[in-house]
């Protein structure tokens, strides 16, 4: 499923990556302004990176260029064949989709999951041969099923593939997605759901993908839910609110105060940053590296 998640750029960011683009790597060379790490992003307790799907303009490898730059640990949401890439750079793909349903179609049905595991039992194994740590998993669509019944058929699959995770030291995480404004009907969007689950399967390589962008929406209370749910936890994204665009004071969430929330409950894992940027988008995100820098 290769960039399907979301909606891509708004038209008028072509212009701006172009531009950007345009500077090419001699620029991310030859401006170190621009691209110089500062020591707070280098000493920082959170681990950063960002989602390839928010560059589409970009290829992988430019991606992964300016990340080392300013920065990054690694690249999120790659396909099986770009996982390796980020290596070159000094990189990680911090999360790699690994045949784990879409979005609408999951674990929530019994009928996905012998393909769910089959790709599971293919692509993991490579996972741990490449670093990659995460693999990305939906609940999937409500389509008039309870979310009792949709938990305990998410229980079901995720029972059934957590022994290969574990085998292979990867984390599968299950994605929590607002259902209010993007993603009408998904099942995992709200925490409690999610941890309910998270309870009964009872492995450490199976856990939750929290959205901060998409749990602002659906339910607040950031820090304190992450605080009392970070057992659970295995990765975050960003994303500003209202819109989805960058972490700047035109949206509502105070990101330095919640990467300080989530270092301090002792999560040792990546955070990485998935906003459609209104500005330019290589210096969107050297600015919200910095800002979660805690």
């Amino acid at each position: 499923m290769r960039f399907s998640r979301r909606r891509f750029f708004e038209d008028g960011l072509k212009s701006s990556l172009a531009a950007s683009l345009a500077l090419g790597a001699s620029s991310a060379k030859a401006d170190t302004s621009l691209f110089q790490v500062p020591a707070a992003v280098s000493n920082s307790r959170i681990k950063q990176s960002a989602c390839r799907w928010c560059y589409k303009d970009m290829t992988v490898e430019q991606l992964c260029s300016v990340g080392a730059e300013i920065g990054l640990k690694g690249i999120d949401l790659l396909e099986v064949d770009e996982w390796e890439i980020p290596r070159k750079h000094g990189l990680i793909c911090t999360m790699g989709y690994a045949g784990g349903g879409t979005i609408a179609e999951s674990m929530n049905r019994v009928e996905n999951h012998a393909a769910i595991e089959a790709a599971f039992r293919k692509n993991i194994p490579l996972a741990a041969k490449a670093g990659v740590p995460n693999v990305i998993t939906f609940s999937g669509n409500r389509k008039g099923m309870s979310d009792d019944e949709g938990a305990r058929n998410t229980v079901l699959g995720l029972n059934r593939v957590k022994k290969i995770a574990e085998d292979n030291n990867v984390t599968i995480c299950l994605e929590l997605l607002n259902s209010k404004v993007n993603h009408k009907d998904y099942m995992a969007d709200h925490t409690a759901w999610g941890a309910a689950v998270m309870s009964e399967v009872n492995s450490p390589h199976v856990k939750l993908l929290y959205d901060i962008y998409h749990m602002q929406i659906m339910e607040g209370d950031l820090i304190a839910t992450i605080t009392a749910n970070i057992g659970v936890l295995g990765h975050f994204h960003t994303g500003g609110v209202p819109g989805r665009h960058q972490l700047d004071h035109n949206q509502e969430i105070q990101y330095d105060a919640v990467m300080k929330g989530i270092a301090d409950a002792g999560y040792q894992g990546y955070v990485a940053h998935e906003f459609l940027a209104t500005i330019d988008p290589v210096v969107a995100l050297r600015q919200a590296v910095e800002l979660c820098a805690v």
